[in-house]
Parts: structure tokens; C-alpha cells; sequence
């Protein structure tokens, strides 16, 4: 077992980590730009080296920083947490170069999911559901109309190395795709110096389904169920739950087995989620994340193990800690995104946090880096907290989160927590009726 890990992130997702390493009796080395120099995560590590300047490009995605700061400190190993450098197979490249660890899967898996293409490629060899589309990159726009016409309109252009929506664009009909293909094009370009798309089915009412995935790189590999990530706004999830209220036992054990199957033939190391559009009964592969996701936390909960300590066992050459057998999901958890933005149009709010006081009680869970006089600092994103909170079942849950989201204080800065009381007021979200379009559709409504 590694005896020091370097944890190249910050705010909660390094505070996390640091929690898991010490619970392992592992020393924790914080890294951190100027602008967190008072940050919890630099507080809360065995050691604290600064990285560079508060932009991200000079300080927290600057590889040799990270290296020397593994080389001053003694760090065998190195923890990307999610974001920055988490899926960036170069880095990992170079991490193996000096020697060190990467706690997480290979480069080879990270450039082979990050390209929307070949990760749809491969898992179609792999026996996993996949939208209809084009069969790899579409190079001009005669080929996009061509694809149009065989599986049909709508259909959505992708950026093949997309995420987060960028390079996104909906095509309804044929007289709408040039425009589309000429934008997702443009947006791509400009957003990850990669033009090329390819187009699949756009399917009308699909909710966002996720199983999260565990290998130990020697063909072994588990699924621990499934994520409802179906509340989304511009593409970004806000509203996090396990299970899904629309996946009964027999489907979550068929399409988690698949997957499960999948990343232990690849031969895939640690944590990583598989996901898909779910529409009529039938999953839809999208794309593999090759990381620890966010919503981490509630997949804990259900299953009662900790993620980020076998992401650590694993890349230190241990087998899994547990068997699928072993993996039983018990009641019902959910998480929620607490942001420093301001209501309603979801604008960034940094700044001082006068008071900060977390909830607590029985199933009730609070990732967070805040403090009483922190300054939430501009350059970085705007999560500040996620909240999970657990029942027996889901009403429990939803009464559990309503309760919690009251005793919560973030004083000094706006936050979302209001969106999170109007929406459990809403009859579809306490009956769990939503796909990926209600949250966008509710806003525009509320904000008329």
C-alpha cells in the first residue's frame, strides 16, 4: 500500500480523498494555487504545497508542477479526484514516465472512452445498447444529410470530443441540419480544438441513467447499480438518485451485468460510470466516464462501500474488496448540487461565506469544503456542496432532504438551495416522473 498520495484537486472532492487516505492510515499531500491558500482541503491534508498562480492552466493543470510537488514531498501516487486532470491521458502518461501512480484506469482506457466515436465503437463490439447513428465521424455535410435520412429526424450533432453540451446542437428536421452540423462544428472547434461530430437518434422523452462500473484491471469487474441523473440544466446535473424510480430489479441487474461485463473484458482499472439515455424500456449507450463522478455519494450510500478507498486498494495492485454477490443495494439516497449562483438565471456568486452551519442527523451527509470566512474564490467552478441524504425508501428520502436543506446556512453568498425547495414541491419530482427535459421546462415556467 502506498505510504503518501498527492491529491491533484481541491475543495471538496480533495477533501474527500484526504478522509479516505487517512481512514488508511496513508499521509495526504494537498496541492493548491494562490487563491486557495486558506482553502479546507489545504487545512485538512498532512501537507500543503502551492502549485502556481490562481489560474487553472498555471496551477492545478500544470503537470510539472504536480510532478515536482510529488517528487519535493515523496508522493508515490496521485489522486485526480474528478475535473482537471481526472480524464487527461497525457498526464497519466507522464505521472507513469516519473514513476509514480495514477489511481485511476489507464491512458489507453481514458483515450479510448474520451473520443466519443471509438467509445461508442467499443462498446458496440462489447455487446452494450447504443443510439442509432452515424458509424463514426461525419466529414461534410452530404454525408450528415445522408446519415439524417436513414435513422430518421430528430437527430442531435455531437462533438466527438465533447461533454458538458458544448458542440451540442438538435436538428428537428432536414431543413435544420445544416445549420446544426455548421454550429456543432464551429462550437467544437472553439471549444476543444476538435471539429469533428457525428450524429445519432434524438430521442424525445429519455431519462439519464448511469451504472457505475468497478474493475481491478485483471478482468474482474463489478456493477454497483445504477444513478437517476435525469434533472439537468444545459446538460449539467443538479439532482442525483439511487435507485431509479424508473428501473425495477430485474432491468438493473441485466443492464448492470452488461456493463460490468464489458469493462472486464477491456481489462478496465477502478471506478468508472457507463451512460445512457432510457427511453420505452430500452438503454441507449451515450459515453463512459473514466473517473470518480459527483454523485459518487449516493451510490455509497445504497451500497454501503467506499469508492475512493478501493479506487486506492486497486491501484495498489489489491484485488476487489467485494464480490458482485456481495452487492445489495438497502433504501434510497439522493443528492443535490449546492452552487454559489444567484436565482434565477444561475449566475456565479463568489465571495465571502459570513456563516456557514451543515445539517446532520440520521442519514444525512454533507460534502463540503466551506467554512465560516472563507472567501469562495471566482476562477474555479461554482459547486460549493453537495448534500445526500438517505431513507429507507424514497418518500423518507425526499422528507430526509426537505428537513436537511432547512437546517442548512450558507450566509454571505446566494446559493441554489432555493431551486431544490420549489422542485420538492413539484408532484412529477415526488413521484419521480421526470426525464432529462423536465428541469429546463420547469425554469422556463417559473421564470414567465
Amino acid at each position: 500500500m502506498f505510504s503518501k498520495i498527492l491529491i491533484a484537486n481541491r475543495g471538496e472532492i480533495a477533501l474527500r480523498v484526504i478522509r479516505a487516505c487517512r481512514e488508511m492510515g496513508i499521509a495526504s499531500v494537498a496541492v493548491h494555487s494562490t487563491a486557495d491558500g486558506d482553502a479546507m482541503h489545504v487545512r485538512m491534508a498532512d501537507e500543503a504545497i502551492c502549485i502556481g498562480p490562481a489560474p487553472s492552466m498555471d496551477s492545478y493543470l500544470n503537470f510539472p508542477s504536480i510532478i515536482s510537488a510529488c517528487e519535493i514531498t515523496g508522493a508515490e501516487a496521485i489522486h485526480p479526484g474528478y475535473g482537471f486532470l481526472s480524464e487527461n491521458a497525457p498526464f497519466v502518461q507522464v505521472v507513469e514516465d516519473h514513476g509514480l501512480t495514477f489511481i485511476g484506469p489507464s491512458a489507453e482506457h481514458i483515450r479510448m472512452m474520451g473520443d466519443k466515436i471509438t467509445a461508442k465503437d467499443t462498446m458496440k463490439a462489447l455487446g452494450v445498447p447504443c443510439v442509432p447513428g452515424s458509424d463514426g465521424g461525419v466529414p461534410d455535410l452530404d454525408t450528415a444529410r445522408q446519415v439524417g435520412a436513414e435513422i430518421g429526424y430528430p437527430v442531435i450533432v455531437k462533438a466527438t470530443a465533447g461533454g458538458g453540451g458544448r458542440g451540442m446542437k438538435l436538428a428537428r428536421t432536414a431543413d435544420e441540419l445544416e445549420t446544426a452540423f455548421r454550429t456543432a462544428r464551429a462550437e467544437a472547434k472553439a471549444a476543444f480544438g476538435n471539429p469533428d461530430v457525428y450524429i445519432e437518434k434524438y430521442l424525445g422523452r429519455p431519462r439519464h441513467i448511469e451504472i457505475q462500473v468497478f474493475g481491478d484491471g485483471k478482468g474482474n469487474a463489478v456493477h454497483l447499480g445504477e444513478r437517476d441523473c435525469s434533472l439537468q440544466r444545459r446538460h449539467q446535473k443538479v439532482f442525483e438518485e439511487a435507485p431509479s424510480p424508473a428501473i425495477d430489479a430485474e432491468t438493473r441487474a441485466r443492464i448492470g451485468q452488461i456493463c460490468a461485463d464489458a469493462v472486464a473484458r477491456i481489462g478496465y482499472s477502478g471506478a468508472g460510470t457507463i451512460e445512457f439515455l432510457y427511453e420505452d424500456g430500452e438503454f441507449y449507450f451515450i459515453e463512459m466516464n473514466t473517473r470518480l463522478q459527483v454523485e459518487h455519494p449516493v451510490t455509497e450510500a445504497v451500497f454501503g462501500v467506499d469508492l475512493v478507498r478501493e479506487q486506492i486498494r486497486v491501484a495498489a495492485g489489491h484485488p476487489l474488496s467485494f464480490t458482485q454477490a456481495e452487492l445489495t443495494p438497502q433504501g434510497h439516497a439522493i443528492e443535490v448540487r449546492i452552487n454559489a449562483e444567484k436565482l434565477p438565471r444561475f449566475s456565479p456568486c463568489p465571495g465571502r461565506v459570513n456563516t456557514f452551519h451543515a445539517p446532520g442527523g440520521l442519514g444525512v451527509r454533507m460534502d463540503s469544503a466551506l467554512y465560516g470566512g472563507y472567501t469562495i474564490p471566482p476562477y474555479y467552478d461554482s459547486l460549493i456542496a453537495k448534500l445526500i441524504v438517505q431513507g429507507r425508501d424514497r418518500p423518507e428520502a425526499l422528507a430526509r432532504l426537505r428537513r436537511a436543506l432547512g437546517e442548512l446556512i450558507v450566509d454571505g453568498v446566494d446559493t441554489t438551495v432555493p431551486l431544490f425547495f420549489a422542485l420538492l414541491e413539484q408532484e412529477d419530482i415526488l413521484r419521480g416522473d421526470y426525464t432529462i427535459h423536465w428541469l429546463e421546462r420547469f425554469l422556463e415556467t417559473v421564470s414567465e
